[in-house]
């Protein structure tokens, strides 16, 4: 086990730098990982990775939530939720070793701890709306 949901809280912290902060990625990269010399390398090498992949696929990756959630512009969402369904969102879809329930799952829980009350329900209706679509639930 490498981490991964170390990884996943770090790319979080990446693609909000990168998202609300406006920063270029790579930069938002330096500034995260700065502080985080204690983590293991290979935590640290998944989530550039996933910040990576999630930035560059965002368009197509918001589409994709967009339809799952019409009522929602992506602007309008908690920018931590937005975030969060664009990284299990890229889980699910392009990292086959990792389930799509492992991602969902991962995703509700940095919910519970970074999102508001309401992060977790929405982001986990979601995330489940698009695996329905997908028919991975089968």
């Amino acid at each position: 086990m490498i981490g991964k949901r170390k990884a996943r809280e770090v790319a979080l912290q990446i693609l909000f730098q990168a998202d609300v902060g406006n920063l270029p990625l790579g930069e938002a990269v330096e500034v995260t990982l700065t502080d985080l010399s204690d983590l293991a390398p290979t935590a640290k090498q998944y989530a550039v990775t996933l910040a990576k992949g999630v930035w560059e696929k965002r368009h197509d990756l918001d589409r994709q939530l967009q339809a799952a959630a019409p009522h929602w512009s992506m602007g309008r969402m908690a920018s931590v939720d937005r975030n969060l369904l664009r990284i299990a969102l890229y889980e699910i879809l392009f990292v086959p070793e990792v389930p799509y329930r492992v991602a969902i799952n991962e995703a509700v829980e940095l919910a519970k701890e970074y999102g508001t009350a309401q992060s977790r329900r929405f982001v986990n209706g979601v995330l489940g709306a698009i695996v329905r679509r997908l028919g991975l639930d089968k």
